[in-house]
């Protein structure tokens, strides 16, 4: 079984060192981050993006490599609408093709609440200018005529895209490198450095870095760093696992759901599954804490995940992680820098058996590769996207909640221009990070 293509083992492509100092520096190397030093850069700012490990070696190269604007918080949607257009825009600009392709996704249904449920997100998909419809069950049996289980309709949105994740980030850290960007990898960040109340730079395992303005997408790690400058943010991280298949006929050329097992169809005639929902917790110090804010989607859906009681040695909650650490001393991004969760098997089992159920066809399937990633999620289900006002010139954009691939474009955007103080261009309030602490209530997004 071949191994994750971004690991340790990785060559390092950016190996610094970084500049002693920088108009603005983003934390983290993942989609979010990348993409917000390109816009960044592109409007004449100086920048240096600091990675601990590889660029896009967590979840923005481990995820399902869906762009949808299919059942996503309508929030998000005007942000995601800008996404799609800058997907193609950057797609054109790489050195690499990154499978960009526009096969639609589709989620199938087998019962009435489902397809209720796809039905009630709809007017969202109207209000936002997506394509989506509903299908009926003889459009299903018509688009999948092999499809041994038995659908009674399906939602569709024929405008939605796919990509490779593990190609597309490294990419479009390609162009943010050749429009000015200085990427370091292998330079954990480990606190921000604060002089008179406001950010003065940042204080990394190769150096103190002057900046005045600083932007955190650390996705996973994020609360973990803000903990140790007495910032409370309710963020978890929850593992998914992935499988890939050796190349198998093609039975759909974009992504599709159908409640027991996701895919998508990859460049090399494989697909990437994926279970839908029941992401496996950890159970930490950080999930005690953050308990009453997640309270909200417990209730909703009381068996949607499942409890491990430790997390292995190293992870931002485990038990043994330090949450109170010295910027002169090694900080816990250093001892782990690649988040690198081991897959559960008898799930990636589990997958194969019922893809295999569903085209009868394909006979035994052969297992290319598996893998697991973190998702960084909120207990409503979408991110912070927001300046810090107890500490000016920092910028939070974390807890995509397992929406930042598709979406990291356009939220690139929008945290540049955020971090530099100029207008969003959307309405970022159900994004503010106060909602945690202000007596909002937590509502979930529609679950499509």
């Amino acid at each position: 079984m071949q191994p994750f293509p971004i690991n340790a083992t990785t060559p390092i492509t950016y190996p610094g060192p970084p500049p002693a100092a920088s108009d603005i520096i983003v934390i983290g190397g993942g989609i979010i981050g990348v993409c917000t030093a390109l816009f960044l850069a592109r409007d004449g700012h100086s920048v240096t993006l600091l990675e601990k490990g590889r660029i896009a070696a967590e979840q923005s190269s481990r995820n399902w490599g869906w762009i949808r604007q299919q059942g996503r918080d309508p929030d998000e949607m005007p942000i995601m609408a800008e996404a799609q257009a800058i997907w193609r825009d950057l797609a054109g600009q790489t050195d690499v093709d990154i499978g960009l392709r526009q096969g639609g996704i589709a989620y199938l249904a087998q019962k009435p609440a489902q397809l209720a449920g796809y039905e009630d997100w709809l007017p969202h998909a109207r209000a936002n200018g997506a394509d989506s419809r509903l299908m009926t069950a003889a459009e299903v049996s018509a688009m999948f005529p092999t499809l041994a289980t038995p659908q009674i309709g399906g939602l569709i949105t024929p405008s939605d895209m796919r990509a490779e994740p593990w190609v597309a980030v490294p990419a479009l850290a390609g162009i943010a490198a050749r429009e000015g960007v200085q990427i370091i990898e292998n330079c954990a960040v480990r606190a921000l450095d604060i002089a008179a109340g406001r950010i003065a730079g940042v204080i990394s395992e190769q150096g103190r870095i002057k900046s005045s303005q600083v932007v955190l997408a650390g996705g996973a790690w994020s609360a973990l760093f803000l903990r140790n400058h007495g910032i409370s943010m309710p963020q978890l991280s929850v593992r998914e696992n992935v499988a890939a298949t050796e190349p198998l006929p093609d039975v759909y050329a974009g992504a599709v759901s159908d409640g027991r097992v996701a895919f998508r169809r990859r460049e090399d005639g494989g697909y990437t599954l994926a279970p839908p929902g029941a992401p496996e917790l950890f159970v930490g110090p950080d999930a005690f804490r953050a308990l009453p804010h997640f309270m909200t989607q417990l209730l909703a859906d009381p068996f949607g995940q499942r409890l491990h009681p430790f997390a292995p040695k190293g992870f931002p909650d485990a038990w043994g992680t330090k949450r109170r650490w010295q910027p002169d001393a090694p900080s816990p991004f250093e001892a782990m820098r690649i988040l690198d969760p081991a897959p559960n098997m008898a799930k990636i089992r589990r997958l194969l058996r019922d893809f295999s159920a569903m085209f009868p066809e394909f006979g035994p399937i052969k297992l290319k590769s598996a893998w697991a990633g973190m998702i960084d999620t909120m207990p409503d289900i979408v991110p912070v996207v927001d300046t810090v006002a107890a500490l000016p010139g920092l910028t939070i954009g974390t807890g995509m909640s397992g929406h930042g691939f598709g979406i990291g474009p356009g939220m690139g955007r929008v945290l540049a221009r955020l971090a530099t103080g100029k207008g969003a261009g959307h309405d970022l309030s159900r994004f503010r990070l106060a909602r945690f602490t202000d007596g909002t209530p937590m509502i979930l997004g529609p679950n499509v």
